[in-house]
């Protein structure tokens, strides 16, 4: 008789969850900082939450249109035109459960077995997740610290075979902190008319960029139709918990993706839509209010690690990450992140996740306040290695 892991599907049995909180770690300790999950620290804003509140009591519980609320389809786009100054129409947007299953449903709609896909390493590690499960092949293009994790046109161009059918491009960087400017978009671009490539692009730290001003790589001339942009509540907005996102990509596509969406979801959940019209209609107080909390807080790390000499550090342009190198210290960062914890209870994610060129980093989560990040410094500075 066959074992029970025998019946699962062998695409399953080998692969890496990915990033999850260390439910057992936080409970070894009483006083563990954990740093190592991207989830904001703020609860939603309560004006956010009551109109949520009063939609559901006005009987917003139902499914909705598969594509998403036309109210809030409507609102992706003013907002888009407003902030962006790109005509977008409602054809254009497919309203999704988080983006992260917005690139899973990308990657399902557009991957036939055995097609490539390019990550930039270190790249955020479900990316390889996404692409194996949908039947195609991860490869990565490595970015390295010493570079400022540039993306290089030679090692770009040098990666892309007949089966090259998209790059994935995630600007902010998750984990690298770095934010890519219009040269970088325009490199991008260029390759990927060239090899006529789709980019499926994850744009979800858009208000954490805190150099230069953000740039959609869609609103560069000629890139909407090879362009796949996905968006989410969760980072810019503080509802992590909602799950909710957006895609925005050629109407043809969209339909395969909803194809895809009514198999696994059919919709996302209404109340967390209505949620999401609230919240792109204060979006600016939203950032005023809440994000800038996190430039402050990355700017007063970035600070301590510098002077922490085991480490080094490529200081971040956006998102609320660092990617701390660990070289001097002689350990691998499984065996660097397990000391943290061991001997200064501080909980990390080790930069190998996210691919190979993270193996001699980690990633720091500032989404605690200053007191508690002063508190994870000292502790860090009174290691040895």
């Amino acid at each position: 008789m066959k074992t029970t892991s025998d019946f699962i599907a062998k695409r399953f049995r080998s692969i890496d969850a990915g990033l999850s909180l260390d439910t057992e770690a936080l409970a070894r300790y009483n006083d563990v900082i954990d740093l190592s999950i991207g989830d904001t620290d703020f609860i939603t804003d309560d004006a956010i939450i009551d109109a949520a509140f009063h939609d559901a009591k006005a009987g917003y519980t139902h499914y909705g249109n598969p594509m998403g609320d036309p109210e809030l389809i409507h609102a992706v786009c003013a907002a888009w035109q407003e902030d962006f100054r790109q005509p977008l129409t409602p054809d254009h947007v497919l309203i999704t459960a988080s983006s992260c299953l917005g690139m899973a449903l990308v990657m399902m709609a557009i991957l036939d077995p055995g097609d490539e896909v390019i990550v930039f390493s270190p790249y955020f590690s479900l990316y390889r997740n996404q692409i194996e499960l949908a039947g195609g092949v991860c490869v990565e293009v490595p970015t390295y610290a010493e570079e400022s994790w540039a993306v290089d046109e030679a090692r770009l161009r040098a990666a892309i075979t007949p089966k090259t059918k998209a790059i994935i491009f995630n600007n902010p960087c998750n984990p690298t902190g770095m934010g890519y400017e219009r040269k970088t978009l325009e490199l991008l671009g260029r390759v990927a008319e060239e090899h006529d490539l789709l980019i499926a692009a994850d744009e979800i730290y858009t208000t954490y960029l805190y150099e230069g001003e953000f740039i959609p790589i869609r609103t560069l001339p000629g890139l909407a139709k090879r362009v796949i942009t996905l968006n989410s509540f969760s980072k810019n907005f503080l509802m992590t918990g909602w799950r909710i996102g957006a895609i925005i990509a050629e109407p043809e596509l969209l339909r395969a993706m909803n194809d895809v969406n009514n198999c696994l979801i059919y919709t996302a959940p209404s109340i967390s839509q209505r949620a999401a019209i609230k919240a792109l209609s204060i979006r600016e107080d939203i950032r005023k209010n809440y994000v800038s909390t996190y430039r402050d807080r990355i700017f007063y790390a970035a600070d301590r690690i510098e002077k922490i000499p085991y480490l080094s550090l490529v200081r971040p342009k956006g998102t609320f990450y660092l990617f701390p190198g660990i070289e001097k210290t002689g350990l691998s960062d499984t065996e660097f992140c397990k000391a943290l914890l061991e001997r200064a209870h501080i909980m990390v994610s080790p930069g190998g996740v996210f691919g190979s060129t993270g193996a001699h980093c980690f990633r720091i989560a500032c989404t605690v306040g200053l007191d508690h990040l002063k508190e994870a410094f000292d502790r860090m500075e009174k290691l040895s290695f």
